[in-house]
This record gives C-alpha cells, sequence and structure tokens, in this order.
C-alpha cells in the first residue's frame, strides 16, 4: 500500500477506505464514474473498463468488463484508489482487491439526488480534489418540477426475456422527473421480468434505449402496436456523471416527439 496513506474515510456502503495525499493513479470500473474523472482530472486515470466508452478518445488501459474485471492486472497497476458502484460490480471484486492491499471507494447510486451526493463525495472525499463545475451545471439542469400530467410508460431494458425498470434505480428516479409513471414501478423485483402482455398494459409511452439492450427502429417498436415510441440514448438514462447535464433537455424533446412506429 502507498506510503503517502494520510487517513481512512468511509465510502457510500460504510466501508473504511484508506485514502492517499496526492491520488495519482485511479482505476474506474464504472462507465459514468470513469466520465466524470476524465472530464475533471483526465491525468489521474491509469484503467478502465472495455464498457467506459466515454469520452471517445479515452486512452488508458482497459481491465475488461464491470462484471469480471482483471483484477490481477489492477493490482499490478498499483492504483491509490479503484472507483465502483454497488450495482454495478461484483462485492468479491471489490473484497479481492481490498484484500490485497488495493484501496477501494463503493459508490450506491439510486436516484439522481444521490448521484449529486456520491460524486460530490467521491470528488472531495475521495480523490481530494474540489467540486466540479460540470457537476453544478448537471444540479441545475435537474432542479426543476417534474412536468404534469404524468404518462405512464414502460422502460425496457432487454428483450427475449423482456426486463424492464422497476423500482428504486437511477432510473426510475429520471424518469419521473421527466413526468413518467412507471407502470411496473410496483413491482417487487427493482428490474422485472414481463410477457409480452404485460409489458404493454396500461402503457402509454414506450422508452426504448441503446443500452444495454440495443433497441433500434427495426427492433422493439414491433413489441408496442399503437403505442407511441421514443428511441433514446442508454448514456442519457442510465448514466450518473456529465452527461446529467444535457440529458435532461434531450429526454424531454425525445419524450414529447414520440410516436408510434
Amino acid at each position: 500500500m502507498s506510503t503517502r496513506q494520510a487517513r481512512w474515510a468511509p465510502d457510500d456502503l460504510g466501508g473504511k477506505v484508506p485514502l492517499t495525499r496526492p491520488v495519482r493513479r485511479v482505476v474506474s470500473l464504472v462507465p459514468s464514474l470513469t466520465e466524470s474523472v476524465a472530464l475533471t482530472r483526465p491525468e489521474l486515470l491509469v484503467g478502465a473498463t472495455e464498457w467506459c466508452t466515454h469520452p471517445a478518445d479515452l486512452a488508458v488501459e482497459r481491465v475488461r468488463g464491470t462484471k469480471n474485471p482483471n483484477v490481477r492486472r489492477i493490482i499490478e497497476l498499483a492504483p491509490d484508489l479503484v472507483l465502483c458502484n454497488q450495482e454495478e460490480n461484483r462485492r468479491r471484486d471489490v473484497e479481492r482487491l481490498r484484500d490485497a492491499g488495493i484501496p477501494v471507494w463503493v459508490t450506491r447510486i439510486e436516484s439522481v439526488d444521490a448521484a449529486f451526493a456520491a460524486l460530490t463525495r467521491m470528488f472531495t472525499v475521495a480523490l481530494g480534489l474540489e467540486r466540479p463545475g460540470w457537476l453544478d451545471a448537471a444540479e441545475r439542469a435537474w432542479a426543476a418540477p417534474a412536468p404534469a400530467p404524468a404518462r405512464r410508460a414502460v422502460i425496457p431494458i432487454w428483450r427475449d426475456p423482456w426486463m424492464v425498470v422497476g423500482r428504486d434505480t437511477f432510473t426510475a428516479d429520471v424518469a419521473a422527473r421527466l413526468g413518467l409513471d412507471l407502470v411496473h414501478a410496483a413491482h417487487p423485483d427493482r428490474y422485472p421480468r414481463l410477457t409480452a402482455a404485460e409489458l404493454t398494459r396500461d402503457v402509454e409511452l414506450a422508452v426504448l434505449p441503446d443500452e444495454p439492450y440495443v433497441f433500434t427502429e427495426s427492433d422493439g417498436p414491433d413489441a408496442f402496436p399503437g403505442i407511441p415510441v421514443a428511441l433514446v440514448a442508454g448514456r442519457d438514462l442510465t448514466w450518473y456523471g456529465p452527461s446529467l447535464t444535457a440529458a435532461r433537455a434531450t429526454l424531454s424533446a425525445q419524450l414529447a416527439a414520440a410516436t408510434v412506429r
């Protein structure tokens, strides 16, 4: 472990994380967090996952995916800090890294407000930096109340089997702030699996993102006959980094322009 270790601080799950000052080497295992650091202090990043696609010119070593990171290689990179997320990464990978003496900061983000709080703590506490200006701009962009009346909507994330956004998720909160009432929000599962009949029942609008399943004009709208469909970027719906600055305006315009395909 680095001899520059200065103190300990709890991450979003309460885990005590040894923090070094200054932080010089960061590995991020979450696309949103990778983009956040890359926009703010790109020289800190030494590793990221293959799913970290923004910014497009990010030139750091790839350490496989969010669910199957190359733990051995991450240890070899000797980062001062590894950035993870409770939902996107596996606990056993976090534990393996910590057992090897690598500090790991785990975020928990289940709403837009939680994203602002978690990112603020990540920058100011974990990384020892100032809160970035783009985060202030993003918070302003989402400050206005949701439009009314709400439209009953569904947001699929997978097909065969159909899986949709449900309760207690970041995307569900984004949807609510856009004036959408998710039909399946009362389901006990956070990402319910549905039959074709359940998928469209009582739905007034279908919002189809391009990730994790790549819905397109020819793959997705066919399942919603007679129902307006909006095809949107998954990054605008599910990423909680710099994309939040423009996501609300972009998504609002796309929802307003939804049509029967």
